[in-house]
C-alpha cells in the first residue's frame, strides 16, 4: 500500500475475551519506507478498548511515508484507573485516497488497499512501543525494506533483554532464568484448566508414616482410586507375571529403554547354562543373542547415585541390569536380574526359577528404578527440558515473521510456565521429589546430569532410535508403531512448511537467524558429543531437528506423561523408592517381607496425588498440529496443515480400530488424545 496519499482509516480490534479490554489510552503511528506520523491517541474520539471492540481512527499524513511497513502500538495508563493489560487482535489499515486506489504515485505494486497488522498478543504499558508488521512470514533475506530488517533485530534485542538464560542443574540443559512468574509477561504464560481430580478416597493417609501392612490393606485402597481405570485394573491384575513385566518395557510409561542386544554385558555375571532353562531347547543362548532374541534393560545410570532419607529413614536405589527373551509365543519375558552394576558374591543373579518372592522382588526393585528414570529423564529431559531448551532459543534467535518461530512456538511456548512451576514446587525442598522420590533432591542432578550426558541425538529421532534399540519389528511394540506413523505424519508436514522458504539448501546455509538458532541451542543445550547438528546445511536436516522437537513435546510427552497414572496407581508396580536394600541372599524373601520394601502409606498416597493431577488432560486441550488462525498467512499454510490433520485423524481411526481388538489398549500415542504442547 503506498502511503503517499493523505488519510487513512485506521481500525483497531480488541479481541473478544471478557477480559482483554482495558482502561489505558492506546497512542498509534503509522511508519512507511520514507517516513512515520506522528503520536495519535486512539481513544481521543471517546472510543474504549472494550472486549470485542473495533475502534476507528482517521491517520492525516501531511508528508509522504512511502510503502507503509509497520504500526506502532503504545499503551499508556489512564490516572486514577487500573493499569490492566489489553489483548490487541490486530490492527486494519484502509487508504482513502484516491490515487492510490487507482495505482497513482508512489504506490507498491501488488500491495492490497487494506493492510491487516497481526497482532494477536498481550500488550502491557510496561512494554512501551510495540511494533506491528504486516505481510508473509519470510527468512531475512527475503526482506526488501532495511526498517523492516532493523525492526527484526530490536525484537530479538529486546526478548533477549527479557528472557535468559540460567543453569539448573550443571551438565544439563540451561533453562530461562526467572525469579518469578510475572517476570515471562501474558503473552507466554498460560492458564491450564483441569477437571477436579478426585482425591477424596487418598486424603486421610497424610499422617501415616508407616509401612503398609499387607497387600489386602493396599487392595483395599486401590479399590476405591482405581476402580474406574480399567487399565489400571489390568494391571493390578497381571502386575507379577513376566509376559506382562516384558509388555510394560514396550508399552508403558516408559517405553524408551529397552533394547536389542547380541552380546552380554561384561558386569553382568550370568552363564549360558544358567539360562538354558528358559531358553528354547532347540536353541542356545548364542544363538538366541545372534537371531536378536535378547533385550537388555540397563540402569546404570544410577548407580551410586545418593538415595534419599524419606519419612527419617534411609532409602535405597538400585541399579539393574534385566535380560529379556523374546519367547515363540511372541513374548517379551524377563530371564535374569541383577540388581546392582558391580557383580559379586553379595550381588547376586535372580532366575524366574527362584522362589517366587525373590524373583517378584527383584522385578520390582527394576521397576522402582525404572520409575526414577521415566521420571527424570525420559519424562522431565526428554521432552520438558527440552521444549523449554528450543523455546529459549527461538525467543532469543527466530523473530515472529522467521516461519520457524511460528511453527514451534505452538508446541514449546508453554514449557516456560510448567517447567518453572515444577522447579518451585515438585523439584523444590518439600516438594514430591524431596519428600517421596527414592533419588530426592540430593540424586536429582546427579541422574539429571548423567542422563544429559548420556543422551543422543539418535535417540530422540523416532525411525533412528526405534531401529538402534531394535525395537521397530517386535510384534506388540503399539508405542513404537504408532509412534513411527505419527513423526512420519509431522515430517512430511514440516518438510512441506520447510519448503515453502527455503527453494534449495544454499538458502538454509544462508539463513543467519537460522544459523544462530541451532548455535545457541547448542551453546546452552547437550554436551558436544550428543550428535545435535552443530548447523544446519540442508532442508531435510532442518525438518529432521524441527520434527524432533515437535514430536518430543507432543506425542512423546502424552505417551510418557499421560500413561503414568494408569502403571502407578497400583503402587507395588512402580515403587517411587525402596525402604530395604536389595536382597544380598536369595531364598530369605517371604511374601509379608515384600511390604517392608515397598514405600509407606502416606507417601504412597502423596505420589498418586501428584501423578493424578499431572495426568489430567487439560479442559483447553488443543489437538496435536491444530493451530490459531493467524499463523496461517496465506493459502500454502492452510493446505499444509489441512493434509497434516487428516493424516493424523487417519491415524487415529486406525488405532482406535486396533484397540477395539487389545485385551489392553494402548491409546497414548492415538493423534486425537496427543496435546500440542507440553501443557502439565
Amino acid at each position: 500500500m503506498s502511503t503517499s496519499c493523505h488519510e487513512f482509516e485506521v481500525t483497531v480490534h480488541t479481541s473478544p475475551g471478557p477480559t482483554s479490554g482495558t482502561f489505558s489510552r492506546l497512542w498509534l503511528n503509522l511508519i512507511g519506507s520514507h517516513g512515520e506520523t506522528p503520536p495519535l491517541s486512539v481513544s481521543e474520539g471517546g472510543c474504549l478498548l472494550l472486549p470485542g471492540s473495533v475502534c476507528p481512527v482517521q491517520v492525516r499524513v501531511s508528508a509522504p511515508l512511502g510503502c507503509l511497513l509497520l504500526v506502532r502500538l503504545r499503551l499508556e495508563a489512564r490516572t486514577g484507573f487500573p493499569d490492566l493489560d489489553w489483548h490487541c487482535s490486530r490492527v486494519e489499515v484502509r487508504s482513502l485516497a484516491v490515487e492510490d486506489q487507482r495505482g497513482g504515485r508512489g504506490a507498491c505494486p501488488g500491495d492490497p488497499n487494506i493492510q491487516v497488522f497481526l497482532c494477536d498478543r498481550w500488550l502491557r504499558t510496561a512494554d512501551g512501543d510495540i511494533e506491528l508488521r504486516s505481510g508473509k512470514l519470510c527468512l531475512l533475506m527475503d526482506e526488501t525494506e532495511e526498517k523492516v530488517k532493523q525492526q527484526r533485530i530490536r525484537q530479538l534485542e529486546h526478548h533477549q533483554k527479557l528472557i535468559r538464560w540460567r543453569e539448573f542443574v550443571e551438565g544439563a540443559p540451561h533453562c530461562v532464568d526467572l525469579n518469578s512468574l510475572s517476570e515471562l509477561g501474558p503473552n507466554l504464560r498460560y492458564t491450564f484448566k483441569s477437571p477436579a481430580a478426585n482425591l477424596y478416597y487418598l486424603r486421610g493417609f497424610a499422617g501415616q508414616a508407616e509401612s503398609w501392612t499387607s497387600f489386602s490393606e493396599l487392595e483395599t485402597v486401590f479399590s476405591f482410586i482405581g476402580h474406574q481405570n480399567n487399565t489400571a485394573k489390568f494391571v493390578q491384575a497381571h502386575w507379577e507375571e513376566d509376559w506382562y513385566f516384558g509388555y510394560q518395557c514396550l508399552n508403558g510409561c516408559n517405553p524408551l529403554l529397552l533394547r536389542q542386544t547380541s552380546i552380554l554385558p561384561p558386569n553382568l555375571s550370568v552363564t549360558p547354562d544358567m539360562l538354558r532353562p528358559f531358553l528354547p531347547d532347540c536353541s542356545s543362548l548364542e544363538q538366541e543373542l545372534q537371531t536378536g532374541n535378547i533385550y537388555l534393560l540397563d540402569y546404570e545410570v544410577l548407580d551410586n547415585v545418593p538415595a534419599n532419607v524419606i519419612n527419617g529413614k534411609q532409602t535405597y536405589l538400585s541399579a539393574p541390569l534385566c535380560l529379556l527373551h523374546l519367547n515363540q509365543r511372541g513374548q517379551l519375558v524377563p530371564i535374569a536380574i541383577q540388581l546392582q552394576q558391580t557383580p559379586g558374591p553379595h550381588n547376586p543373579l535372580f532366575l524366574p526359577s527362584d522362589p517366587g518372592c525373590d524373583w517378584l522382588l527383584a522385578k520390582i526393585f527394576v521397576r522402582s528404578a525404572d520409575f526414577q528414570c521415566h521420571q527424570i529423564a525420559s519424562h522431565y529431559l526428554r521432552t520438558h527440558m527440552l521444549g523449554e531448551l528450543c523455546c529459549v532459543s527461538t525467543l532469543r534467535q527466530l523473530p515472529e515473521t522467521h516461519p520457524l518461530h511460528q511453527l514451534l512456538m505452538p508446541h514449546i511456548r508453554t514449557s516456560l510456565q510448567i517447567n518453572f512451576q515444577a522447579r518451585a514446587s515438585l523439584l523444590a525442598a518439600d516438594g514430591v521429589f524431596d519428600k517421596a522420590m527414592g533419588c530426592g533432591l540430593e540424586g536429582l542432578p546427579v541422574l539429571l546430569s548423567r542422563a544429559s550426558d548420556r543422551i543422543s541425538y539418535q535417540s530422540l529421532c523416532v525411525p533412528d532410535d526405534l531401529t538402534e534399540r531394535g525395537v521397530d519389528k517386535l510384534p506388540q511394540s503399539f508405542y513404537a508403531q504408532d509412534a513411527l506413523r505419527v513423526w512420519d505424519a509431522l515430517h512430511r508436514f514440516v518438510f512441506s512448511w520447510v519448503s515453502v522458504y527455503y527453494s534449495g539448501d544454499d538458502e538454509v546455509q544462508q539463513d543467519s537467524e537460522l544459523q544462530h538458532w541451532i548455535s545457541d541451542l547448542n551453546a546452552h543445550g547437550f554436551n558436544n558429543h550428543s550428535g545435535f547438528p552443530q548447523c544446519f546445511r540442508t532442508k531435510a536436516e532442518v525438518s529432521k531437528f524441527v520434527t524432533m522437537i515437535m514430536f518430543s513435546c507432543s506425542a512423546l510427552h502424552a505417551a510418557v506423561n499421560f500413561s503414568q497414572l494408569d502403571f502407578a496407581l497400583w503402587m507395588p508396580n512402580c515403587p517411587a523408592y525402596m525402604l530395604r536394600p536389595p536382597p544380598q541372599v536369595k531364598g530369605e524373601v517371604m511374601e509379608d517381607d515384600i511390604m517392608s520394601f515397598l514405600p509407606h502409606v502416606n507417601l504412597t498416597c502423596r505420589v498418586l496425588t501428584a501423578l493424578m493431577l499431572l495426568s489430567q488432560p487439560a479442559v483447553n486441550f488443543v489437538p496435536l498440529c491444530h493451530y490459531k488462525d493467524t499463523i496461517f498467512r496465506d493459502d500454502a499454510h492452510c493446505r499444509l496443515v489441512e493434509a497434516v490433520q487428516a493424516e493424523l485423524k487417519a491415524i487415529s481411526d486406525d488405532i482406535t480400530e486396533r484397540n477395539r481388538h487389545l485385551a489392553l489398549p494402548y491409546p497414548y500415542l492415538d493423534p486425537e488424545h496427543i496435546e500440542n504442547s507440553v501443557a502439565i
